[in-house]
């Protein structure tokens, strides 16, 4: 295949995965309404820190056996190279989406607490060791199809708990719009850059198919 026809495919795969993109980030922009209405935001602030550290290494098991079966099938299959492009690509494009991109958009949306957090750094205990299980389950047990879309929609939460933290009283339908792109954008570009267009950089003259 060459290497137009992998763009062609890889443009494919991103546009089809827009509708469920936007349904993760209409379901987060929706529990965010229910908590502010609903004069939960206190309890659920409270918490945010820890559910975030919780959905973030659950993020990276995924991204790293999508990321590891897809190079595994496609690629040469060499155990140093499974490892390394299936951490590098969970690892570093989890905290693009998780972390980047939404402090990005709470930083855009003047959210008071915004912080950046970057789980490896700060919690490198709870989201290396989930890299290297994503990467063992990859590579004896090469699945795309339910990972993957698990992968979007805990993704999409991990990226909302985040905005959470940097929430403030009260939040303006401006604010409302700025983090529902921002969530999309979060979700849909790293996820599938980590997914498909990540592993497919390494691979040379493979056939390449649908999986999601």
């Amino acid at each position: 295949m060459t290497s137009v026809e992998q763009w062609r495919l890889i443009g494919k795969e991103l546009a089809t995965h827009i509708p469920f993109t936007v349904f993760g980030a209409v379901t987060a922009i929706v529990f965010m309404l229910i908590v502010i209405w609903g004069g939960f935001l206190d309890q659920v602030s409270r918490s945010s820190e820890t559910i975030f550290y919780i959905l973030h290494p659950a993020h990276i098991v995924l991204s790293a056996v999508v990321t590891t079966a897809i190079y595994k099938t496609l690629g040469n299959g060499k155990l140093w190279a499974v490892i390394v492009i299936g951490f590098t690509g969970s690892i570093g494009i989890a905290t693009l989406s998780d972390s980047i991109i939404p402090y990005l958009g709470a930083w855009l949306a003047v959210l008071p607490g915004r912080e950046l957090h970057i789980g490896f750094i700060e919690e490198p205990w709870i989201t290396i060791p989930p890299a290297f299980l994503g990467i063992a389950i990859g590579f004896w047990r090469p699945i795309t199809k339910f990972p993957h879309a698990g992968h979007v929609l805990i993704s999409t939460w991990a990226s909302l708990f985040f905005i959470i933290m940097a929430l403030g009283e009260t939040v303006t339908w401006l604010q409302y719009l700025t983090i529902f792109l921002f969530l999309f954008l979060a979700v849909w570009i790293p996820c599938c850059m980590s997914d498909i267009i990540y592993p497919l950089l390494f691979v040379r003259g493979a056939k390449f198919h649908h999986h999601h």
